[in-house]
């Protein structure tokens, strides 16, 4: 349905694709993966159009209909909410513009009508009249309510945009799907629901970048790696790719192997991941491919995995935290728990503001309205927020940035923490207030190694990080023997890690000693949530 042929990008002598030839064939998803730097929002934009390939180019099935997530959250301020979502549709958005202009002319002529009766055929083919009722049912399920339907773009949030920007990519069920981060600033139940839509868009071609590995093993059914200036397409999800790649680096690695026991290792491993994806609501599809999979197409991978590796400088106390009645106006309520030594712990919310207050009132940069916390005596604290900014406001380069908050000064060890977070050479001297996000989260969790600690605290820990920083992290967390109290969107990073969840609402909260999926469908938890949040906006209402 749409395909390049000898696609190339050079940008002076740096060659982003060399030669590229891909088809994206209908009834399948595609998650593009790629080191930072790869070129993965760039091919997007080459596939839409936005950016000219120095040499090649794209082809689309004639008829077909493509839709791209737009990034910029300005451009609709002028128009109301609804009208932005149908404009996604651009044909048929054009065709109620004119019909709207003829009709409200004063001096209506019968070629008007003629030119009117057109119009209404053609609009009445798209199914015109249900535009707007299956905008409004999107936008509802991005949670964007009803009442907020007929703003104005410019009067909403950020967060706002960006959910009714996607529901202008969904809109009017897309022939090609282009998606760059499409999870951003959506809560957990919004993904979901966004998991469940594309996974049920059978005649579709879905092209999707994203850093959130639950969202790509669940909507993809194959994997565009681009690599070596290329981009090679293979059956199956993301974790099915990640795992072979290791596989075969493993293989490469150990060159005394025989390549007749390699290609055995490699099929056995095709076969157990086959029957672990019985649960996908594309079982099927992707077991079949998987089984026609060459083992010899699958390469060892040039990412780099930063070394994130957490040791206790000594083992708390059983008591870890103490917490009782904690309430903050119009974010959560009576909120008590108590945590013990080694436990991994997932607050969640549906508003991120009230866990990052959670998070602040836990570290006294907040006061609490009310409620205790009493920490255990033993506890040596380490803590990642959500914004980091204020860590890096002045110009030391990063080894004295790291330096501050380290007992052993001496140079070659801090460089050798850089170092493990993939700071090397000339890097470590790069000043520390010009850095990307990635690059200041990876700072800031060199900072945590450092400390040693036996309980750390992380809000949004993946935040700007690629998918080998977040791979890295999360094996290191598994790892860590301490006591864990995180908060993510990130659904693997929850599932992984947290063996017991603590959910916080305005009305009151949950906790449950068990994993994130079970929580997630377990029904009488269902049930006791949405009485939380329903009480909670009836409160808000009045």
């Amino acid at each position: 349905m749409i395909s390049t042929s000898n696609l190339s990008l050079r940008f002076g002598k740096r060659v982003l694709f060399d030669e590229v030839n891909v088809k994206f064939s209908e009834g399948n998803c595609y998650g593009i993966i790629g080191a930072n730097g790869a070129g993965k929002s760039t091919f997007l934009k080459i596939l839409s159009g936005e950016i000219e390939p120095t040499t090649g180019h794209v082809d689309i099935t004639p008829g077909k209909r493509l839709a791209v997530l737009k990034q910029d959250h300005f451009a609709f301020d002028e128009f109301q909410v609804l009208e932005t979502v149908i404009m996604g549709h651009k044909e048929l958005y054009d065709i109620m513009k004119e019909k709207d202009e003829l009709y409200a002319k004063p001096d209506f002529s019968d070629e008007d009508g003629i030119r009117a009766s057109e119009l209404e055929e053609q609009f009445a083919e798209m199914d015109g009249w249900t535009a707007e009722s299956e905008a409004g049912e999107l936008l509802d399920n991005l949670g964007i309510s009803t009442d907020l339907h007929y703003t104005q773009m410019s009067d909403l949030s950020g967060n706002q945009k960006v959910r009714i920007l996607l529901a202008q990519a969904l809109f009017g069920n897309p022939d090609v799907l282009l998606l760059d981060e499409p999870t951003n600033d959506l809560d957990l139940d919004t993904i979901s629901w966004l998991e469940d839509f594309l996974a049920n868009s059978k005649d579709n071609v879905v092209i999707v970048v994203s850093h959130d590995r639950h969202f790509l093993d669940s909507v993809c059914t194959h994997t565009a790696d681009i690599d070596f200036g290329k981009i090679r397409v293979f059956a199956g999800n993301y974790t099915f790719w990640y795992e072979s790649s290791q596989l075969a680096l493993r293989q490469q690695q150990q060159q005394s192997k025989k390549a007749d026991e390699r290609r055995k290792e490699l099929q056995a491993f095709i076969e157990r991941f086959s029957a672990n994806v019985k649960k996908s609501k594309q079982a099927t599809a992707r077991k079949k491919m998987l089984e026609k999979l060459n083992p010899e197409e699958i390469m060892p991978s040039t990412r780099r995995y930063p070394g994130i590796i957490f040791q206790q400088e000594r083992e708390a106390g059983d008591q870890i935290l103490n917490v009782k009645n904690l309430s903050l106006d119009g974010y959560f309520k009576d909120v008590t728990f108590n945590i013990y030594r080694g436990e991994k712990v997932a607050i969640i919310s549906r508003n991120h503001v009230a866990i990052t207050n959670f998070f602040k009132v836990l570290n006294d940069e907040l006061k609490q309205d009310s409620g205790t916390i009493e920490w255990g005596v033993t506890i040596t604290k380490a803590y990642l927020p959500n914004e980091n900014d204020g860590y890096f406001t002045d110009d030391l380069n990063l080894v004295d940035w790291l330096r501050q908050y380290s007992e052993e000064k001496d140079e070659t060890f801090i460089r050798g923490f850089l170092g493990k977070m993939l700071f090397s050479g000339e890097e470590v001297y790069k000043k520390s207030n010009v850095l990307s996000g990635g690059e200041k989260v990876r700072c800031m969790i060199s900072r945590l190694m450092l400390a040693h600690p036996n309980l750390l605290m992380l809000d949004e820990p993946t935040n700007h990080l690629d998918l080998e920083s977040i791979t890295a992290f999360n094996n290191g967390l598994a790892d860590y023997k301490g006591t864990l109290i995180l908060n993510s969107h990130d659904h693997t990073f929850i599932e992984s890690l947290a063996d017991r969840i603590i959910e916080i609402t305005p009305a009151g909260m949950i906790d449950k000693q068990t994993n994130f999926d079970t929580y997630l469908a377990d029904e009488e938890i269902k049930e006791r949530r949405e009485a939380l949040y329903a009480e909670s906006a009836a409160v808000q209402a009045n």
